[in-house]
């Protein structure tokens, strides 16, 4: 069984662990108040609901 000679050195194991978190794109749910999309446990941007009770006051221009 082959096994490393030397220990990949701190620079190498971030490398390799940056590309793995590199590929995964925020995941995009539906606003039940305006149907706009937006991050999941968050307000809402366009409309400043979350779990149903408006926490921001969005201005329209």
């Amino acid at each position: 069984m082959g096994v490393p000679k030397r220990k990949p050195s701190r620079s190498r194991q971030r490398m390799r662990r940056a590309y793995n978190s590199a590929l995964k794109l925020p995941q995009l749910g539906q606003c039940p108040q305006c149907a706009e999309p937006y991050i999941p446990h968050r307000v809402c941007p366009s409309c400043g609901y979350y779990k149903g009770r408006q926490i921001l006051t969005i201005k329209t221009a």
